[in-house]
């Protein structure tokens, strides 16, 4: 994939600076305040964009329960499953599935919280021009902990991160990052950003662009969590343990796998 360089895309649009990248907003149709603020937003950076209707995990339960190996994924979150976050993993698999059907070779996806920072462009941009050194790149977070600098893209640092590394609501991943992701995320085992989280078992260059050049502002009101995290209901400690056990064993295994990543480990693109 051609995409140019970022010396040469000053004031360009992305679809000048690479011409095979497509826009998808995940949004449920009732969330029209979240979607109308962000499509606003997306408007005034004259970026085109397709609306991805987001499955609705409380009203559609019956229909994508099935792909939910619920013990399993009660076991690794140490929690009541949320209808809302199988929703959000749907969502995003079908946009993939979606961007592997038309002719695009990178995609920009976000989520309806979104609020795009004033470099949100020029980050997209430097980005783009560093196509190479990316499967996934991730553009706000949740949690971005412990950090590995992988490279310097202009302003921003290309980071790795050995701590939990989650969130959803900006990313950019390529044709054959989607490509070899999709066979392996069925059955839904834990939410969607903690099984990308997991580099050591996937193994793609799942990295980030520091400073962030957005972050996600559900309004107080998740459609996932509820308000105030209401809608979780965690386990007693006792039915907690696999979840601590899961989270030092990551941090110890992504630690590894980032050692061997720096000296070239997942620079194949037959990762899988």
């Amino acid at each position: 994939m051609h995409c140019l360089r970022m010396a040469d895309t000053t004031k360009k649009s992305l679809s000048y600076i690479c011409p095979k990248i497509a826009i998808w907003l995940i949004s449920l149709p009732r969330s029209v305040e979240r979607r109308l603020r962000v499509e606003k937003q997306l408007q005034a950076l004259s970026l085109d964009y397709q609306l991805y209707k987001a499955v609705d995990g409380e009203m559609q339960w019956d229909k994508i329960s099935k792909f939910v190996d619920i013990p399993a994924f009660e076991k690794n979150v140490g929690r009541i499953i949320l209808p809302g976050e199988i929703g959000c993993y749907m969502s995003h698999i079908g946009v993939w599935r979606d961007f592997l059907d038309s002719r695009h070779d990178v995609t920009l996806v976000l989520e309806d919280d979104i609020l795009l920072h004033d470099d949100f462009l020029v980050a997209i941009q430097h980005g783009l021009a560093s196509i190479d050194k990316w499967d996934m790149l991730k553009l706000s977070r949740t949690r971005a902990k412990f950090p590995v600098k992988q490279d310097l893209i202009g302003p921003y640092q290309l980071n790795a991160f050995i701590g939990a590394f989650t969130g959803m609501s900006a990313y950019l991943i390529t044709r054959s990052c989607a490509k070899r992701l999709l066979p392996h995320m069925l059955p839904i085992l834990q939410p969607i950003d903690h099984a990308l989280d997991r580099i050591d078992l996937r193994t793609f260059r799942h990295f980030a662009l520091q400073p962030f050049p957005s972050h996600a502002d559900d309004l107080g009101n998740s459609t996932i969590t509820g308000v105030g995290f209401s809608k979780v209901k965690k386990f007693h400690v006792s039915r907690r343990m696999n979840v601590y056990q899961n989270r030092g064993c990551a941090l110890v295994k992504k630690s590894f796998h980032l050692t061997l990543g720096k000296i070239g480990f997942f620079r194949s693109s037959n990762a899988y």
